[in-house]
């Protein structure tokens, strides 16, 4: 059997790699698309206006707070600063993925930071910490080949949910695809003692505030985990420079 290396050793080896890495979140991405398009329709938006909501934001994290805080009539203002909060972490992604393939050519680099999701990111950081050898197009390559099964699907699936509707019985639970999702992606990144911190003061927090108005416990849970863990990091690092 050959070796994971020697399947990245062509960029071609390197796509088709991320896309056997990506297919497992079929599983989760369909049920969760569907969610989307089922409470999307059911908030008044219509089938059009549902794939486009998924087009432009594509993160369905940042859909879903959305969408709930338009159900809740929330101000305009509430409803942006809640969806950026819940995606900032794109923007560490971002920054962790820039030293891979930062040096991609620009309108690559444009497509990556339209398709860097979770499951792209959680993927490609792995795979290319595994093997830092890979050059930055069979990096590109693989960033590329997690998304080919997941993206077709996601708005595929969205507009499956709009055109069904209500008409999906309760009993299938589409909802479990949220927490399952972020479970799988968060769970073995925890790698070093900031990312738990960060994660422990993220879920306190959002305990604690979860009965706050528009879900602003989410903003500040977020920031709080993010500030603690960062602070964490910085901490730690002293430590061990005074040991050595």
């Amino acid at each position: 059997m050959p070796s994971t290396t020697s399947k990245t050793r062509t960029t071609a080896g390197a796509y088709w790699k991320g896309a056997a890495d990506g297919a497992p979140f079929i599983l989760v991405v369909v049920p969760f698309a569907m969610l989307f398009g089922v409470l999307a329709t059911e908030s008044g938006l219509n089938v059009l206006e549902t794939l486009a909501f998924s087009a432009v934001v594509f993160a369905g994290a940042a859909q879903f707070t959305a969408l709930q805080l338009m159900q809740e009539h929330a101000p305009t203002a509430v409803v942006l600063a809640s969806a950026l909060a819940v995606n900032l972490r794109v923007a560490m992604y971002s920054a962790s993925l820039t030293p891979w393939i930062g040096a991609a050519p620009l309108w690559q680099r444009a497509i990556a930071a339209y398709f860097t999701v979770d499951q792209s990111y959680a993927c490609s950081v792995a795979q290319f910490e595994k093997e830092p050898q890979m050059s930055v197009p069979q990096r590109m390559a693989y960033f590329s080949g997690v998304l080919t099964p997941i993206v077709p699907l996601w708005y595929i699936s969205t507009v499956i949910g709009a055109l069904v509707g209500t008409q999906i019985p309760e009993a299938w639970a589409l909802d479990f695809a949220l927490p399952i999702t972020f479970l799988a992606l968060v769970a073995p990144m925890l790698r070093t003692a900031a990312h738990v911190i960060a994660a422990l003061v993220g879920i306190t927090v959002s305990l604690l505030t979860a009965t706050a108005p528009y879900s602003l416990g989410l903003i500040i849970a977020g920031t709080l985990g993010m500030m603690a863990g960062a602070q964490a990091e910085v901490w730690l690092t002293r430590r061990r420079l005074a040991h050595d």
